[in-house]
């Protein structure tokens, strides 16, 4: 609205210009024309200062809420997204694709509308003073907008490439950063510096390729908007001298002009301006079309349309708490991991997914999490598919670490409170103690509030490890899911979380992940895996008496 206002008061100006040279020729009162004039002139002025604040806040109110709605969207994507898309990428669309959206907002829609209104109505002035000008202005200028907008056409493909190049810079980036110690240490930081020099120079050149055609668009539009000119000047002068039209006239035709050139060159680059959004916004797009994971939601219905109920039993109930069932899974590129996997965990028990590397223990937990759909068979919670379970309320009753056993930058205390917001320093410090981590995080005067560094560097691996076992524990789950547990601790914290998890087994189920046989060799079931197959069930005496192949895993680590 404040853009319409603004453009009206624009067009007033030159009317108000010729009157008051009108005025002096005639002999007439100039003053009230002077001060018409001047209070158009401040309204206009104040229109646009509060048109341009409005328009600014609007425009960072637009980047917000797509970045919160693309974040929104990033962090409830399936699992299989995020291997097949590079993080730095998606990091882009965040940052500098819906950057791009702000300069559509500031330079391109609402000035497109406002630079519209000025250019009609200074085209109709024009036709009301002199319709012979009008059309040698509309003839030279009709020709260099319509060549400039044809041009403009080919910015909106040039920039979303050019986005696609800086978001592949983004990734090769942080592919080096979140590596760099590994770099460092394998004298590779030349080799990678080189790596993300050719994705820059990529960003580089498609970028140039934009800047280009924009400065192909821009004279354009000014050749065009100087031939009008001359050609207003020549005909006005003849048609002055000869009578046809008036000195005052005249000046007003060419104001309008002016008033028609302003808005006609931010028209040009108003247009340009929103190709250039337009293909930042087909990425952010592409992410927002993606399916989320629907956490309140099954993923099938039960039987008859009833809800399933979600209950967890305790120990020594018939029913188990999980149950494998012929699950079958691959990934994408066609590779079977898992085949006709069956095993059953009952409550309060403990149990060992062992096997060599490649056997498919981690991919298991993955799907008893819900990361993957189930190509074949079935996952039973307490005798129900978990497909017609809520995926939200089933996670909340399970614990799970990685065997890289994340730690995300901040403090020891916002990491324990991850999975348990509302848990005081009392259950804080006693989940320390379980994993052995009290004493580590004493030794700063800040204790709770300590700074783990980004991706918990200022920690070893170790205390990393034991930090997310604490996080686990504190949800209080009744199937906790453990994938590589000691793989980071010496013999004698090793020894300290098998007590842990010990006690913790007596009031929750554990399905372990294991290399390293002593941690586990005391399970109440062990599953061997080998090729995606279960090949043998059993306690540790007897596999090692009827599985050859645990026999030779326990062989190799001195456990028989």
């Amino acid at each position: 609205m404040l853009s319409l206002v603004s453009a009206a008061a624009a067009l007033a100006q030159p009317a108000l210009v010729g009157q008051v040279i009108g005025a002096v020729g005639s002999g007439g009162a100039v003053l009230p024309g002077v001060l018409a004039l001047v209070v158009v002139l401040v309204a206009a002025s104040v229109l646009g200062a509060g048109q341009q604040y409005l328009l600014q806040r609007t425009a960072e109110g637009v980047v917000l809420s797509t970045r919160r709605l693309l974040t929104d969207r990033l962090l409830r994507l399936p699992v299989a997204e995020y291997d097949r898309r590079r993080t730095g990428d998606l990091m882009s669309r965040v940052g500098s694709d819906t950057t791009l959206l702000r300069a559509t907002v500031t330079s391109g829609v609402v000035e497109l509308a406002g630079s519209v209104v000025v250019g009609v109505g200074a085209l109709v002035a024009m036709a009301l003073v002199d319709a012979w000008l009008l059309l040698v202005t509309v003839v030279a200028v009709g020709v260099g907008v319509t060549t400039a907008v044809l041009a403009s056409r080919r910015v909106r493909t040039l920039s979303r490439q050019a986005q696609e190049q800086v978001g592949a810079m983004s990734a090769a980036v942080e592919r080096a950063l979140s590596a760099v110690r590994t770099i460092r240490a394998s004298g590779a930081t030349e080799r990678e510096v080189a790596t993300v020099g050719v994705s820059a120079e990529r960003a580089f050149t498609a970028g140039v390729q934009v800047a280009r055609l924009q400065a192909l668009v821009s004279p354009l539009g000014s050749i065009a908007v100087q031939g009008a000119f001359l050609a207003v000047l020549g005909l006005g002068g003849y048609r002055v001298a000869t009578g046809s039209i008036a000195v005052a006239d005249l000046v007003s035709f060419i104001l309008y002009l002016f008033l028609l050139v302003m808005p006609l060159g931010q028209l040009i680059g108003s247009y340009t301006q929103l190709q250039t959004g337009l293909g930042a916004l087909a990425r952010v797009q592409e992410v927002l079309a993606l399916e989320p994971e629907h956490d309140d939601v099954p993923e099938r219905p039960a039987a008859g349309g009833a809800v399933a109920v979600l209950r967890t039993p305790r120990a020594g109930d018939p029913v188990p708490l999980l149950e494998l069932d012929g699950v079958g899974f691959g990934y994408p590129d066609g590779t079977p991991v898992l085949r006709g996997v069956s095993f059953a965990v009952p409550a309060g028990s403990r149990t060992a997914l062992v096997g060599p590397s490649g056997a498919g223990k981690s991919t298991v937990l993955a799907l008893v999490e819900g990361f993957y759909p189930l190509l074949e068979g079935s996952v039973r919670w307490a005798g129900t598919d978990v497909r017609e379970l809520p995926r939200a309320a089933l996670r909340a009753r399970m614990g799970y670490v990685e065997q890289e056993a994340p730690v995300l930058a901040g403090t020891v205390r916002e990491n324990l409170t991850l999975a348990a917001p509302d848990a005081g320093d009392d259950r804080l410090w006693q989940a320390l103690a379980d994993v052995g981590l009290t004493g580590v995080v004493r030794r700063s005067p800040r204790g709770l509030d300590v700074a783990v560094g980004d991706d918990g560097v200022l920690l070893s691996g170790g205390e990393r490890q034991r930090l997310a076992i604490a996080r686990s524990l504190l949800s209080r789950p009744a199937l906790l899911l453990l994938d590589e547990p000691t793989a980071s601790l010496d013999a004698r914290n090793e020894g300290l979380l098998r007590d842990t998890l010990a006690a913790a087994a007596a009031d929750r189920a554990l399905l372990v992940v294991a290399h390293r046989l002593s941690t586990v060799i005391d399970s109440d079931q062990i599953v061997v895996l080998d090729g995606g197959r279960v090949v043998a069930v059993g306690t540790h005496d007897e596999l090692v008496d009827s599985s050859p192949l645990y026999r030779e895993l326990a062989t190799a680590q001195l456990l028989v």
